[in-house]
This record gives C-alpha cells, sequence and structure tokens, in this order.
C-alpha cells in the first residue's frame, strides 16, 4: 500500500505536555510504579488539554527497561489507571533510550497519515525501580551505588491534528 504523494500529510500539533520529576536508582520516586507515574502525567496532560478522553485514538509511550514489572504493556495499565475509557488504545514501545522520542513520533506519524485525530504519547519508563545498567557484575542491586546514565520520569504528550482543540492552547513548537 502506498501513499498518494498528492495527498499532503496532516500536521500534527502538541497542544500540552507535562513531565514528572526526574528520579534516580533508589531514590524518592523508587516506591512509585512507572505505570502510576505514568498514569499521573496522562491524566493531567488530558486535564489541562480539555480533550475530551474518548476522542483519544492511542496512548503510546516508551519504556526502555521493559523488565520485572515493566514487562507488560505500560501504556494500557496507565490509561486505564489515569481512568481513561476502556475503549482507548494503549501501546508501549521500546527503542532504548530514544523510547519517548519514538512514541511521540508514532503519534505524529499516524496523524500525518490520517490514522486518527487524537493520541496521547511520552515516555513511561521508571528508573527510581528498575535496575542500574552498567554496574559492575560483582555489585548486588539491593545495595547498588551504580547511577543510571539517564534520568528516568515519565514526560507526557497530547497531540492533535487540529490547532487549537477544544480547551487546548493551540500553541506551536518552536521550531
Amino acid at each position: 500500500m502506498t501513499r498518494d504523494p498528492r495527498r499532503p500529510l496532516r500536521e500534527a500539533w502538541i497542544v500540552e505536555a507535562v513531565r514528572t520529576p526526574v528520579g534516580r536508582y533508589g531514590g524518592a520516586l523508587a516506591s512509585v510504579r512507572p505505570d502510576d507515574l505514568a498514569a499521573i502525567a496522562i491524566k493531567a496532560v488530558v486535564e489541562r488539554s480539555g480533550i475530551e478522553p474518548g476522542l483519544i485514538e492511542d496512548v503510546i509511550l516508551g519504556c526502555a527497561n521493559q523488565a520485572g514489572e515493566d514487562n507488560r504493556n505500560v501504556a494500557r495499565m496507565a490509561l486505564l489507571l489515569a481512568g481513561l475509557p476502556v475503549e482507548v488504545a494503549g501501546q508501549t514501545v521500546n527503542r532504548l533510550c530514544g523510547s519517548g522520542l519514538q512514541a511521540i513520533n508514532a503519534a505524529a506519524h499516524a496523524i500525518g497519515a490520517d490514522d486518527g485525530d487524537v493520541f496521547v504519547a511520552g515516555g513511561g519508563g521508571g528508573g527510581g525501580r528498575a535496575p542500574p545498567f552498567g554496574a559492575p557484575r560483582t555489585v548486588r542491586m539491593g545495595t547498588a551505588s551504580a547511577r543510571r546514565t539517564s534520568g528516568r520520569g515519565s514526560s507526557v504528550v497530547s497531540l492533535s491534528r487540529s490547532p487549537a482543540p477544544p480547551g487546548g492552547s493551540g500553541r506551536r513548537p518552536e521550531a
């Protein structure tokens, strides 16, 4: 299936963005599950944007860890915890450190290809609970002093095809 080159791609707009604090392994966010943290960000971005939750086609979250409690569909769990309707789809993508960006790109591509109008996308990995990578093999994870090479939290954006959705600011991101 090919796209008709005469049909222009639709523009995707970021209508709202939020993020949680950045955590570190064993830090203040270590007791918060990644899906709970992502749910807080999803709920906030939906409330701030004013988008009707039932209009959301898909919640796409990137999660680089995908081990232990992150081994399931974090996006689906987070959207349900955020109170979105069960009819809203959720998918989790893993592109390691680029997972959150990949999630946003996937939502923008879907809008451009006319596969939907409203998406929520971002990163949803929780570094406060994930074992640090790059730690020496002799270090036990319970007492590891190694630090993750990148902070993890949840950052979520709401993407829409329209410049000013109901209740949204309609701000266009700066290039």
